[in-house]
């Protein structure tokens, strides 16, 4: 952060509200989901979609984060624009159980609107329920 010649800082944080939060999420195309496998923590970039209070994501059949939807993990999704220039931004996370989507007519619903980054077929859908929702803003 810039600073002014005595060292305080000329950006603030601003905690955003569940429902500006949630729209930012919804308003760019990918971000981080982050588990722990064998007792160590996770992090794997992915698009997504935000429908409701569940974020949407997809992946492949024997993937580390699949293994872990059967549980009913907590799992954590993260998403952020940050301009380094301007040094403002924002970073919204949430947190909530993971579950793997089988009923079929949601599941196709979704991979009609979730369309894969990657090279790879992508047929399983994971949703993760938006239980704790926290944002912040970095203005000047």
């Amino acid at each position: 952060m810039k600073s002014d010649p005595v060292g305080i800082s000329t950006s603030r944080m601003i905690e955003l509200s569940r429902e500006e939060s949630l729209a930012l999420l919804a308003g760019v195309p990918m971000g981080r989901v982050g588990f722990t496998s064998q007792a160590l923590p996770v992090i794997r970039p992915v698009n997504h979609l935000v429908d409701g209070d569940t974020i949407v994501i997809r992946t492949h059949t024997g993937s580390a984060l699949m293994h872990h939807t059967s549980l009913d993990e907590v799992m954590v999704y993260e998403a952020d624009h940050l301009d380094p220039l301007t040094q403002t931004g924002w970073s919204v996370m949430v947190t909530g159980r993971a579950r793997l989507i089988t009923e079929p007519l949601q599941a196709d619903r979704y991979r009609d609107l979730l369309i894969a980054w990657i090279d790879r077929d992508l047929d399983e859908i994971i949703g993760i329920q938006t239980e704790l929702v926290t944002g912040y803003r970095l203005n000047r």
